[in-house]
């Protein structure tokens, strides 16, 4: 037996080296301090107070998807005064944890008096110990970037849409003949749909995985917003802001991605979002809400927020019970409650007129010259809701300042069964349109309760219809409104292949009486849309979605305002018809921004008979037709307000004729360069004939000569000069034209 081992050799454990394997499988010890943050810009406070501030902390940081307890949240006190320092100490989990609420919440405002400014623990005795010297960067080398409004620079003054047909979407431009061409293309640029923002700044394409902006002449991604499954989108009227609607919940799974552009789990079950433009930061989300009543809930309400027309608020309704407000861009509750109205259904904010934005130019530009500023009420916005019969209330409508929350005028109203708001485009006019049914509830007839809101006490006009109305629709910046009516039995359950007979109907403000009178009466149509020109006058009757009839009626409603002006001379008899057209099936009609042209389309959405879109002028003639095959969608590229001035615009119409005479210059010459390539392409395809000719009848004599036959002798060359075919094209071309006057 082996003597202290085994076959003989001693084993001794301090002479064992096992070095290299601690060193593989040593446990790393994480001693930095990379996962601590120091937050300035915090309140001082007493003890008694402490508790409430760190959950309000806590609670802002994980509403940025920073997700922190107040436990981890340690806050210096000054032992002299007993308050807190003014700043905290937050450790989260790890480095990555901190970067990401460094980034999100760094300029963070706590409140309206505090601000958190954020750095690192490590890095603060790097600043303390930082080189005071001022060394100069190297310049860096400057990168234009694109104009998102390029297209308005355009020479030749066009306007551009977009269409969608296939997987294919394109934006085209439009103008006359000769300049229309397709600006950009792209397949599978969207998942959905493509929508514009209100000023044709960006295009939004929506995807699975949220919705993407697009713009510049390159057509270069400008900011994206992660909402899967996204559905719905709606953007501010300035264009600052973005909501997007998904029918899925949101849900974060673990591992998600963390920041100020991605939902937090203080987001989950919400479907609404609301994101900044600019930074792509997620403001706010919200869950959908419904109207009252189990048959409602197949209908959202959309947009489900709506803003204010300077973009400083946004509001919802909480059907039956209140208007929330929230202020922009914190998404703060403004004052801190919202509007509680028993049984409020919807509201709308009054629109800003042109009226309202030259009075603001005019504060702006005297605050900035540093005029002394007038003792003046703030301005506010003005909103306008309804509330129906409540047991013994009758139903109201009410216009209310904000954010003052000032009551300025209540409408009573009775036997209503439904209303909707319609604001004229420039604040002048509320149209409540008020559907009201006979004690016996059998029948319904309509009135329109119209608030002349620039006037002092907001007088209310009204206009008794015996029928139902189907449309109504304000003339842009004008005081006339168009409205179609059915007293159809087939109105309410229209079957296959009956058409419903309408009247449409045109008033106007008689400023004389202070009342709307009647213009005209069309009878016995079929017209159910009535879509006005953006610079008002021209109106266009449509009939949409109808299988068995699509007619288009233009109509002039200036046509002779000598007419109109005449004394004594009958309402509306400066009423003309322009003309009539027709689009088969057709489902959409817009106008472009200039107000000359008309889009009509019938999408693959709807149906699939003759797909494709058409354009015609204001007067009804056709410009031009595309039948294409699974076509979407159409639509024209808005342009934003105008930046010339009042007295700008009066004196281009005062030159209006030198303008014409340059622009039918323009026309000129592109035609004579139309008729010159005309004859060039005309020449060239009877030299190719004669040479063909020519070639022709030498081989015709070599083919004989080669046979033996007797050839005549070639011709000579004036001979051939003869034979070729010679084509003249005369083109009339005007010098001058002068009229003369004869007097007998």
């Amino acid at each position: 037996m082996a003597p202290n081992g085994v076959n003989g050799v001693a084993h001794d454990d301090e002479d064992i080296d096992y070095s290299d394997i601690e060193a593989k499988y040593q446990v790393q010890y994480d001693e930095g301090l990379d996962n601590i943050l120091i937050v300035d810009g915090v309140p001082v406070i007493d003890k008694s107070k402490l508790e409430k501030l760190l959950q309000k902390i806590a609670k802002d940081f994980s509403r940025k998807g920073c997700p922190i307890k107040p436990e981890n949240i340690t806050v210096p006190w000054n032992d002299t005064t007993g308050k807190s320092k003014g700043y905290i100490f937050i450790e989260f989990k790890n480095a990555d944890d901190a970067t990401r609420a460094l980034m999100a919440m760094n300029g963070h405002p706590f409140d309206a008096k505090h601000t958190f400014m954020i750095t690192r623990f490590t890095d603060f005795e790097r600043y303390l110990n930082m080189d005071e010297t001022y060394h100069e960067p190297p310049p860096e080398e400057y990168k234009p970037k694109e104009h998102l409004r390029a297209w308005l620079a355009d020479p030749q003054g066009r306007d551009q849409y977009a269409t969608y047909r296939g997987d294919e979407v394109e934006v085209h431009w439009h103008g006359k003949p000769s300049q229309c061409e397709v600006a950009h293309s792209r397949v599978n640029w969207t998942d959905l749909y493509v929508s514009w923002s209100p000023m044709g700044t960006y295009m939004a394409t929506l995807h699975r995985q949220g919705v993407r902006l697009w713009g510049g002449p390159s057509w270069e991604p400008q900011q994206r917003f992660a909402h899967p499954l996204v559905k719905l989108i709606d953007f501010s009227p300035n264009e600052q802001y973005l909501v997007t609607w998904s029918y899925d919940p949101i849900v974060v799974r673990e591992g998600a991605e963390q920041g100020p552009q991605y939902f937090s789990p203080e987001d989950e079950g919400n479907n609404i979002a609301v994101w900044d433009i600019k930074t792509g930061h997620l403001l706010r989300t919200f869950p959908s809400v419904y109207p009252e009543g189990d048959e409602a809930k197949k209908q959202m309400q959309w947009p489900a927020l709506k803003w204010s027309p300077d973009d400083k608020f946004v509001g919802r309704v909480t059907p039956g019970q209140q208007i929330s407000v929230y202020e922009l861009p914190g998404m703060h509750l403004q004052g801190k409650k919202s509007i509680k109205i028993e049984g409020v259904v919807d509201f709308e904010w009054r629109p800003l007129g042109d009226k309202d934005r030259e009075e603001i130019e005019k504060e702006n530009k005297a605050t900035a010259n540093g005029a002394p500023a007038k003792q003046k009420k703030a301005r506010e916005n003005m909103l306008a809701y309804w509330t129906p019969e409540v047991q013994n209330q009758p139903a109201r409508v009410s216009l209310m300042n904000f954010p003052s929350r000032e009551l300025l005028r209540q409408k009573n109203l009775f036997n209503v069964t439904e209303c909707k708001l319609y604001w004229q485009n420039q604040g002048d006019f509320l149209c409540v349109k008020v559907d009201r049914h006979t004690k016996t509830k059998k029948s319904i007839f309509c009135n329109l309760e119209i608030f002349r809101v620039r006037e002092k006490d907001f007088p209310v006009e009204i206009v008794e219809l015996k029928d139902t109305v189907t449309d109504f629709s304000w003339e842009p910046k004008g005081e006339r409104f168009a409205l179609v009516s059915s007293s159809d039995p087939n109105l309410g359950n229209p079957g296959p292949g009956i058409t419903i007979k309408t009247d449409v109907s045109f008033y106007q403000l008689d400023r004389t009486k202070g009342d709307f009178k009647l213009l005209k009466t069309l009878p016995s149509r079929t017209s159910n849309t009535v879509r006005w020109s953006p610079r008002g006058r021209h109106v266009v009757l449509a009939t949409v979605g109808s299988s068995s009839k699509s007619e288009l009626e233009f109509w002039d409603l200036d046509f002779n305002t000598d007419e109109t002006r005449r004394e004594g001379a009958p309402w509306g008899s400066g009423i003309q018809h322009l003309g009539t057209a027709d689009h088969y099936a057709l489902t959409d009609a817009e106008w472009d921004p200039s107000g000359r042209y008309l889009a009509t389309s019938a999408s693959a959405w709807r149906h699939t008979l003759e797909n494709g879109y058409a354009i015609w002028d204001f007067r009804g003639q056709e410009l031009e037709k595309h039948i294409l095959d699974r076509f979407k969608q159409f639509l024209w590229r808005p342009r934003p307000p105008t930046l010339l001035t009042k007295e700008q615009q009066r004196q281009i119409r005062r030159n209006l004729k030198e303008y014409s005479r340059i622009f039918d210059e323009e026309d000129a010459l592109e035609e004579s360069n139309v008729s010159a390539e005309l004859i060039a392409h005309r020449k060239r395809l009877v030299d190719e004939w004669n040479a063909w000719r020519l070639r022709c009848k030498e081989q015709l004599a070599e083919d004989r000569r080669k046979r033996g036959k007797k050839v005549e002798p070639a011709k000579d060359k004036a001979a051939q000069e003869e034979e070729k075919e010679e084509i003249e094209v005369w083109v009339d071309e005007v010098i001058e034209q002068i009229e003369e006057e004869v007097v007998e």
